[in-house]
């Protein structure tokens, strides 16, 4: 059983090395890994990873992988190799793009005699609301049905879980499971800023709702006392995980 602290992991939504390292000693007490996104890896590369990893961080590379089959299994394995703890794809690449991208992740992880990283699947982005998902996308099933669409999807194709918003995480956990993975962004400490996230919930609401792991960046790294809020937001999970 993971700890409430291993169930969360920081954004370090940043420019620079110095900056993620300065964020990672500090927070480090306090969160199970680090996410490294798409801001940080275009300025950084994967050495800001290997730094991390120096340190004795986890790290979730969120670059939301999406091309055709074999481009995204051949970065899979870049990802096994590099030892990541986790890295994301997007789930509508389809059933190809997934399942050989999973194979391929263990199958280099066995060849390599390391333990794979977990592969979760992105569904809709927190950042769009129903109502955008049915005038701008042109989702033809409503937003939670095409969530739960492509979480089964992303389980068949031998996924470990899928990138979703807390508001989807309990239907999901009905129809996925207790093992399959949920990582939730859009978490939001009650009262903060909703910011550019639609569909959010407070740290222990998304727990109670059957989130594995929470990923967030603002409400932490722009709070007055950033290591108060990550302490705060490890109390409301541990909270929430005893009363589950």
């Amino acid at each position: 059983m993971e700890t409430a602290r291993e169930k969360l992991i920081v954004a370090l939504d940043v420019d620079t090395l110095e900056e993620a390292v300065g964020w990672a000693e500090r927070l480090r007490p306090y969160a199970g890994a680090f996410k490294v996104g798409m801001q940080l890896y275009a300025s950084e590369g994967p050495r800001v990873i290997k730094e991390l990893q120096a340190r004795g961080c986890r790290v979730f590379v969120d670059l939301k992988f999406h091309d055709i089959p074999n481009t995204v299994a051949q970065a899979g394995r870049v990802m096994t190799r590099m030892g990541v703890f986790m890295f994301n794809v997007h789930a509508a690449g389809g059933r190809a793009m997934l399942e050989e991208t999973a194979a391929a992740v263990r199958e280099e992880a066995l060849k390599k005699g390391v333990a794979p990283p977990l592969v979760v699947g992105v569904t809709v982005l927190t950042s769009i609301s129903p109502a955008q998902w049915c005038d701008e996308v042109g989702g033809k099933r409503t937003l939670e049905e095409q969530v739960l669409y492509w979480a089964a999807l992303c389980q068949e194709a031998g996924l470990d879980g899928v990138v979703a918003s807390p508001h989807e995480a309990e239907i999901l956990r009905d129809f996925c499971g207790p093992e399959f993975k949920i990582i939730t962004p859009g978490v939001r400490p009650a009262g903060a800023a909703a910011g550019d996230q639609k569909r959010v919930l407070t740290p222990g609401e998304a727990i109670r709702a059957g989130a594995s792991y929470l990923v967030v960046g603002r409400p932490i790294l722009s709070a007055p006392d950033p290591v108060q809020a990550a302490r705060d937001m490890v109390a409301e999970i541990e909270k929430a995980c005893q009363e589950g």
